[in-house]
C-alpha cells in the first residue's frame, strides 16, 4: 500500500486523546461492608466486569475510527497491474501567451508551470506538448527540458476548440489507450466564447492559473497631427486596469536619447501629448513604468521622411483647378497636361492619373493606362457629358466586366456613403445622414452596385472602385454637378491619392498583414531587405516602375525599429509593436465550460493523472470502515448494559 499524502500521518498522535479520556474516566470502587452480602457481591462483580468490557470496546472503536479517518485523508492506493497493461497518453497544452508573464504566488505564471511540468513527469516518460507556436509529439521531458526552460512568449493564444484539435493530433491512433489533454492557461477572455468541449474521445483537464494582481498599465496607440510653427503634436493614449493608479509616468525617446517626459492622468482618460520638431526622420520609443506584464510597456513609432506622391491630371475641355488645390505641394507632385499634347513617357513615373472629363480615350492611352495599372498605378476616370461610350468601356474592360450604359439626363442626389470602404473608413467619427447632398445633372448607369464608394438615392453608383481603377459615373464640374463644392470631395480625392502610394504609417502590429510602398526604382534582379540588430530577412515584395510594394505578416516577430535596405543603403525606417489584445487582464469563468474537469493546481493535476493510470484507490473503503465503526459505537452505547 502507498499513500498520496503521507503527511497526514503526523496526525496519528491524536489517537492519544481517547486514551487519556478513557483513563480519566476510570473510577476506583469503594468497598462497603454489610452483614449478609454474599448474593450482592456476586452481582457487584458481574456489573463491574461488564462496565470495564464496554469501556475497552468503545476505546478500541474510537481509536480505529480516528486511525481510519487519518488513513483516508492520506489517500492510500495499491498498484493496479491490470490498468498498467492499458497504455495511457498525456498531452499538455502550455499557454505561453504574453498574459502568462503576470506574477503568481511563486513567480511568473509561465515559469512556474514549466517547473511543474519538469518535476511532474519522469525524465523518460513519453508525453506530447503543445504551445501557441510549437508542438512536440511523443517525446520525453528530458528532451524537452532545454526548450521548456528557454521558452519565449507568444502574442497568439489558441482558443479552446483550436487547441483541442491540435492536441488531438498529438495522440496516437490507438483506440484502447486512455487519452488525457491537460490545458495549462490563465484562460484570458477571448472574443470567441468557450462553452463546451466538442470531442468526448479524450479527457480534458483544465489547470487554470491566476495572477496575484490583475492591474496593468500600457500605451494603447499614438497619432500625429500638424501643430503650430511647423511642428508636430504626438498624441499618446494609454490605459490602465488599476483601480488605485491615478497617473502613469511616460518617457519619450529618440533612438536611445530621452527627449521628453509626461504623465498619463486618469482624469484626462490617460491621454497626453508631446510637441516634436518637424525633422526629416524620428525613430521614437515611448516607455511606461509598470511591474505587471512587460511586453506592452514599450511602444515604438517612426516618423519617416515624407515621400511625395506623383499625380498627373489629363484634361481636355475641363478645368483642373480643383485638383491642383486638392493635391497640394507639401504631399503631392501635381502636374496637368492636355490630352492632345500628352507626353506618354510621363505616365510610368506617376502614382496617380486623373482622366478629367475626356471625351475620348484613345487605344494608345488605354494601353498605356492598362500597363500603368498592372504595375501598381491608380487611375481615376471622370467622364464627360458627351463622352465616347465605347472608349470608356474599353478602359473599364481592363479592370472589370461591367460596362457603362447610355447617358441619362436626370438630376440625382448623392445620398449614400460607404463608411466602411477603405477610402472613407477613417474619415467620419460617426455616420452622417443629415448633410447637404450634392447633385448631378446626368450620369452613366452601371450594371453593378458592388464596390461603390458613393451612391445615388436609388443605389446606383456615383463613385465605384474596380481594382486599380476608380470610376465616377458623372462629371464633377460646376456646370454639371456641385460635387466640387461638397465637403465629400476633399477626403475622397485625397484618400484616393494616398492609396496610390501606401507610405508606412507611424507603426505596424506584429503578426498582422501589413502592406506598404517604398518609392524607389529597382532593377529587376534587385531586392529590398529589412534589418534590425544586424539580423536581416527578405520580405514578400513586388517591384513596380516607381515603387516596391512590401508585405509583412509572420516576420518581423519582435518589436522595434527596422531599416529598409537597398543593398547597404537605408531608405527608411519601419516600426513594429505587439498588439494589445492581452493587455487587459480579463479572465474567463472556466466553471461554465462543459465536458471538462478542473483542478486548482497543476502539480496536483499531474500527480493525479499519473496515479489514476496505475493504481486502485482505497481511501473510500477507510471512510466506509470509519462510518461502520461509528455505527457500532452508537449501538454499544445504547444496548450494551
Amino acid at each position: 500500500m502507498q499513500f498520496l499524502h503521507p503527511g497526514f500521518f503526523y496526525a496519528l498522535p491524536a489517537l492519544l486523546i481517547p486514551i487519556f479520556i478513557h483513563l480519566f474516566q476510570l473510577r476506583r470502587f469503594k468497598v462497603q461492608e454489610f452483614t449478609n452480602v454474599a448474593l450482592l457481591e456476586k452481582i457487584r462483580f458481574q456489573t463491574r466486569k461488564s462496565s470495564q468490557l464496554k469501556k475497552w470496546l468503545i476505546l478500541l472503536i474510537r481509536l480505529l475510527t480516528i486511525a481510519s479517518i487519518i488513513i483516508a485523508f492520506s489517500q492510500p492506493f495499491l498498484s493496479n497491474q491490470t490498468v498498467q497493461k492499458k497504455t495511457s497518453e498525456t498531452v499538455v497544452y502550455l499557454d505561453n501567451s504574453f498574459s502568462m508573464q503576470a506574477i503568481g504566488p511563486k513567480g511568473s505564471l509561465l515559469s512556474r508551470a514549466v517547473q511543474d511540468i519538469i518535476t511532474g513527469f519522469d525524465e523518460n516518460e513519453k508525453i506530447g506538448l503543445l504551445t501557441n507556436d510549437k508542438s512536440y509529439k511523443s517525446t520525453s521531458v528530458k528532451n524537452l527540458k532545454t526548450d521548456l526552460l528557454s521558452m519565449k512568449y507568444s502574442q497568439n493564444q489558441l482558443n479552446l476548440n483550436t487547441l483541442i484539435l491540435k492536441g488531438k493530433a498529438l495522440f496516437s491512433d490507438s483506440k484502447t489507450s486512455s487519452k488525457t489533454l491537460v490545458i495549462v492557461s490563465d484562460f484570458q477572455q477571448q472574443k470567441e466564447g468557450i462553452l463546451s468541449v466538442p470531442d468526448s474521445s479524450i479527457q480534458v483537464v483544465l489547470a487554470p492559473l491566476k495572477p496575484i494582481n490583475t492591474a496593468n498599465s500600457y500605451i494603447e496607440s499614438v497619432s500625429l497631427e500638424p501643430s503650430l510653427n511647423t511642428n508636430y503634436t504626438l498624441n499618446v493614449i494609454g490605459k490602465s486596469s488599476s483601480k488605485t493608479s491615478d497617473s502613469i509616468p511616460v518617457t519619450l525617446y529618440q533612438d536611445q536619447r530621452v527627449v521628453g517626459k509626461s504623465i498619463l492622468e486618469k482624469s484626462k482618460n490617460y491621454q497626453t501629448a508631446f510637441v516634436l520638431s518637424n525633422t526629416l526622420e524620428f525613430n521614437g520609443k515611448l516607455s511606461v513604468e509598470d511591474t505587471q506584464i512587460p511586453f506592452d510597456d514599450t511602444f515604438y513609432f517612426n516618423i519617416p521622411k515624407a515621400e511625395k506622391i506623383a499625380v498627373l491630371a489629363i484634361n481636355e475641355n475641363s478645368n483642373s483647378t480643383f485638383l491642383k488645390k486638392l493635391y497640394a505641394k507639401d504631399e503631392f507632385l501635381f502636374q496637368s497636361q492636355n490630352y492632345k499634347t500628352l507626353d506618354y513617357s510621363q505616365i510610368k513615373s506617376q502614382n496617380l492619373i486623373v482622366l478629367n472629363g475626356l471625351n475620348q480615350i484613345s487605344i494608345a492611352l488605354k494601353n498605356s493606362l492598362e500597363a500603368f495599372m498592372d504595375t501598381g498605378g491608380v487611375v481615376v476616370m471622370i467622364p464627360s457629358k458627351n463622352g465616347n461610350l465605347q472608349s470608356y468601356n474599353q478602359l473599364l474592360a481592363t479592370q472589370t466586366k461591367y460596362r457603362f450604359e447610355q447617358t441619362k439626363i436626370q438630376e440625382k442626389r448623392i445620398t449614400n456613403i460607404a463608411f466602411n470602404h477603405p477610402i472613407l473608413k477613417d474619415v467620419f467619427e460617426e455616420k452622417v445622414t443629415n448633410f447637404q447632398y450634392p447633385k448631378v445633372q446626368f450620369y452613366y448607369p452601371l450594371t453593378t452596385t458592388t464596390n461603390s464608394v458613393l451612391s445615388f438615392e436609388d443605389q446606383q453608383p456615383f463613385l465605384v472602385q474596380f481594382k486599380k481603377l476608380f470610376v465616377f459615373t458623372a462629371a464633377v464640374e460646376t456646370k454639371d454637378s456641385n460635387f466640387v463644392n461638397s465637403p465629400l470631395i476633399v477626403p475622397t480625392f485625397y484618400n484616393i491619392g494616398r492609396s496610390s502610394l501606401k507610405t508606412p504609417p507611424l507603426y505596424y502590429w506584429i503578426d498582422a498583414e501589413n502592406i506598404f510602398d517604398i518609392k524607389v526604382n529597382l532593377q529587376k534582379d534587385r531586392i529590398l531587405k529589412l534589418e534590425r540588430n544586424d539580423r536581416q530577412f527578405i520580405p514578400l515584395q513586388t517591384n513596380f516602375n516607381t515603387k516596391v510594394s512590401i508585405t509583412t505578416k509572420e516576420y518581423p516577430n519582435e518589436p522595434g525599429h527596422y531599416s529598409v535596405l537597398k543593398d547597404k543603403d537605408t531608405l527608411t525606417q519601419i516600426s513594429y509593436n505587439y498588439n494589445r489584445n492581452e493587455s487587459q487582464l480579463y479572465y474567463s469563468d472556466v466553471t461554465k465550460i462543459k465536458g471538462v474537469s478542473i483542478q486548482n493546481s497543476l502539480d496536483t493535476t499531474l500527480k493525479n493523472i499519473k496515479i489514476e493510470a496505475n493504481v486502485t484507490w482505497l481511501w473510500k473503503w477507510f471512510v466506509i470502515f470509519a462510518l461502520i465503526l461509528l455505527a457500532f459505537e452508537m449501538l454499544i452505547l445504547k444496548y450494551f448494559k
